[in-house]
């Protein structure tokens, strides 16, 4: 297949690892039929691989926590939560030296450790869910691995970001958008003391967010849905997580002291928020773009002739 603009723009975009994995991926299946059963299957075959990619440090997180509830011993010298907090560094350590992850990212991993630390600091405190109380590394009494989670999720979206290549039709000015999240933030903590408006920044998130479609690129599709649908899967998936990792004991919500339940669906709604203002801190550093078709290529060698004539076979 020869290369388009569209691809030298994307490799910059890209990691080490990820540029070596396209490769080999591209020669596999630069053969492969475009049409029929197989080819369908090769798209959702990709889409399953890059989504696991894109989950690669949320992935490790909870594949640690599950291990620790399963197999580390409860007499161990270091604290369960202790273990789980450098387990968590060595992971992003690990993910940035390998070049895993750019430094880019990194700073978005960074913003929502804080932005997640600061939160489950006044959560905590007014009873929302509780941690144990094991460990020295911790703040208040909120251990330190709790705002890698929050980081898993900016992980995910900016490299989810990159892997689908994502363009949007009709994204709405970002200004509006950061109002709608410092709306949201504010009111996880303001709902315990005056009326949750919850419900009314739902109906704001879709009416922001309506016209909007996200277009992403599998392999050879170029598939879109509207942007509302994918808040919603995502938050799903994080939902089912979170089931995950408080059965593995790595918070309580009150309903699960006395033994483990189920998340109460309602908590789909808070996930869906989350996401909102998971989405507004990474279009600040990945601005929303338009689709791949529609976009003006401002690749640093764009003057050069061969890129010009590359973009205009593309």
């Amino acid at each position: 297949m020869t290369p388009t603009a569209e691809d030298t723009i994307r490799e910059a975009d890209r990691t080490t690892v990820e540029l070596a994995i396209d490769r080999a991926a591209h020669r596999l299946l630069a053969d492969a039929s475009d049409r029929g059963v197989r080819a369908e299957l090769i798209e959702f075959l990709v889409f399953g691989a890059k989504q696991a990619w894109a989950c690669i440090f949320g992935a490790a997180l909870l594949a640690v926590i599950v291990a620790a509830r399963l197999w580390y011993p409860d007499d161990a010298a270091l604290a369960r939560n202790d273990a789980l907090t450098i387990a968590a560094v060595l992971i992003q350590v690990v993910m940035v030296a390998t070049r895993l992850e750019s430094g880019r990212e990194l700073w978005v991993v960074v913003l929502f450790h804080l932005t997640g630390t600061a939160m489950e600091l006044f959560k905590t405190d007014v009873g929302s869910w509780t941690y144990d109380g094991d460990g020295v590394l911790r703040i208040a009494g909120v251990p330190l691995f709790s705002g890698f989670m929050y980081a898993a999720v900016g992980s995910y979206m900016v490299r989810v970001y990159r892997l689908f290549d994502l363009g949007f039709t009709r994204y709405p000015r970002r200004w509006v958008t950061v109002v709608v999240a410092a709306a949201i933030y504010a009111n996880f903590f303001t709902q315990h003391f005056v009326i949750d408006l919850r419900w009314a920044l739902l109906a704001a998130v879709v009416i922001v967010w309506w016209p909007t479609v996200m277009h992403f690129r599998v392999w050879r599709r170029r598939p879109q849905m509207p942007l509302l649908v994918a808040f919603g899967l995502v938050a799903l998936f994080i939902w089912l997580a979170e089931n995950i990792a408080t059965w593995a004991g790595a918070w309580f919500y009150p309903e699960q002291l006395d033994g483990w339940q189920l998340v109460s669906p309602s908590k789909l709604v808070s996930w869906f928020l989350l996401m909102i203002i998971s989405v507004v801190l990474v279009t600040l550093v990945y601005p929303p773009r338009p689709p791949a078709e529609q976009r003006e290529y401002t690749h640093p060698n764009a003057r050069c002739l061969p890129f010009r004539r590359m973009r205009d076979r593309a």
